[in-house]
């Protein structure tokens, strides 16, 4: 459910209480810089949500079925996680909310004081937030482009035999546990590193992040499709879809030089 105000902060509520639930929704509703307020009744929902809509922050019960906070922050991955203000009935889980990196952590039964606070907080950070991407944005214009030497243009591939597989050839990578799938003029081959790993050593010129588990060839891209509300999938050359995750959208804005 998406209650759509003016412009502002975009607040996701993940809590399997219906009445918890509600209250937040209320109070959120009533602040003025609080422009769009989602809502999720369980983990699985709560992690489709932030994929999906990519809110500024969310308050994320530490107890729900399907996946519990923790949980939620763990199929996310943390990096890409929201701002998070954890919310439980039990204060022994306050210190795993800090050990998970959370913004705050609301005590059930809370006041309206004590969410204001956090809502302060949240409104603080990303402020901080805004300020410090401005300045990583200025200073990528002024710098110039880091040597090509520092990306791979060959990947060693070691199963019966060797393989070498150059790196333009590679129409897109996909995360498969803890290794990675490369997808290579419709042939698969298992590349054991972490799909993170490989990123930091891919020319972003040339690959591009669209999903937390996918990488795309920029040169590999025949399509962009609509999904709905705004949502886009990338149709490869070999044939298959990939779904541009809100989180990513803005990367593949920027290698393409023109909003979506």
């Amino acid at each position: 459910m998406i209650a759509p105000r003016s412009e502002g902060m975009r607040v996701l509520v993940a809590d399997d209480e219906v009445p918890a639930r509600q209250r937040l929704l209320d109070l959120l509703q009533a602040d003025a810089q609080v422009g769009v307020v989602l809502e999720a009744g369980d983990g699985q929902a709560a992690v489709e949500i932030i994929e999906r809509e990519a809110p500024d922050l969310v308050f994320l019960d530490v107890q729900m079925p399907e996946l519990d906070g923790l949980e939620v922050i763990e199929a996310v991955g943390a990096a890409a996680m929201p701002l998070t203000v954890f919310v439980t009935a039990y204060d022994q889980h306050a210190i795993h909310a800090f050990e998970a990196n959370a913004l705050d952590y609301l005590l059930k039964p809370f006041s309206d004081e004590r969410l204001e606070a956090s809502l302060s907080r949240a409104k603080t950070r990303l402020d901080e937030r805004s300020i410090r991407e401005f300045g990583r944005s200025v200073l990528r214009m002024v710098s110039t482009r880091e040597p090509a030497d520092r990306y791979l243009d060959r990947l060693v591939i070691k199963s019966a035999g060797t393989r070498f597989i150059r790196v333009v050839d590679i129409d897109w990578i996909e995360g498969a546990g803890v290794y990675v799938n490369l997808h290579v003029a419709g042939k698969e081959f298992l590349y054991r590193t972490a799909l993170n790993e490989l990123a930091d050593r891919l020319d972003p010129m040339r690959f591009v992040r669209v999903h937390r588990s996918a990488i795309v060839n920029i040169d590999s891209i025949v399509e962009l499709q609509v999904i709905s509300h705004g949502e886009f999938a990338v149709v490869l050359r070999d044939g298959r879809r990939s779904r541009v995750s809100r989180t990513y959208r803005p990367q593949l804005e920027r290698r393409l030089g023109q909003s979506l």
